[in-house]
């Protein structure tokens, strides 16, 4: 076995490709947030901004197979690290929620299960339309709006944005952890960042939904 396939099957390899994956789902939310908040912009500006995007099928495509590809790795390696950590525990600490870890670090398995449901549903209903009960083709506006219009999507959608801060939370600080990368003298700053990215992202996703739900939009 070659020192390169070694490292990717060894705990730190895999740590690592998790934190690489999970460093280009993080640039990715934070793309797709600043997007989301053109909706407050109007119809004219996102569908505009939607139809932009397939103008260069080429690099469309070429983003869509990376993220698929980090996301695959992201939740593969996931699970391989929990099976690893349950084989070595096999009986739970009686105590373990009394541990040092916050809330975002004890509740990332959850968190990341919820977001992978999530992902498969947003995408039922936002692109490719099937779980939505009002779906247009090309009408990104029209589409958010109705489908916020139901309390179900609204809480399902709220639920969804709460994990993925408290994920971000976490994980965009331990994958610095991950990489070797955070120095004392930086740890501090990183985990602060985090938060604040995790805040921002989940915040500014939240209010497209808000403001659909209680028609600001229209």
């Amino acid at each position: 076995m070659s020192k390169t396939r070694a490292l990717v099957h060894s705990y730190v390899g895999r740590k690592a490709l998790m934190a690489l994956s999970g460093l280009v789902l993080l640039g990715f939310v934070l793309v797709h947030m600043v997007a989301n908040l053109q909706m407050f912009a109007g119809a004219a500006r996102i569908d505009g901004y939607a139809r932009s995007l397939r103008q260069a099928p080429v690099l469309l495509w070429s983003a869509r197979a990376m993220l698929l590809g980090a996301f695959v790795v992201h939740v593969v390696i996931a699970a391989q690290l929990a099976a690893v950590k349950r084989s070595a525990r096999p009986v739970a600490y009686r105590k373990r929620w009394d541990l040092g870890a916050g809330t975002p670090a004890r509740s990332m398995l959850w968190t990341g299960l919820l977001l992978a449901l999530f992902v498969l549903v947003h995408l039922a209903n936002l692109t490719w339309g099937f779980l939505h009960p009002h779906f247009a083709g090309g009408q990104v506006y029209a589409n958010v709006i109705s489908l916020f219009r139901g309390a179900p999507a609204v809480a399902f959608y709220a639920l969804a944005m709460l994990a993925l801060g408290l994920h971000m939370a976490h994980g965009g600080w331990s994958l610095w952890q991950s990489l070797g990368l955070d120095l004392p003298a930086s740890s501090r700053w990183l985990r602060r960042g985090a938060r604040v990215a995790a805040v921002t992202v989940a915040g500014g996703l939240l209010s497209v939904v808000v403001a659909a739900a209680l028609g600001w939009l229209r």
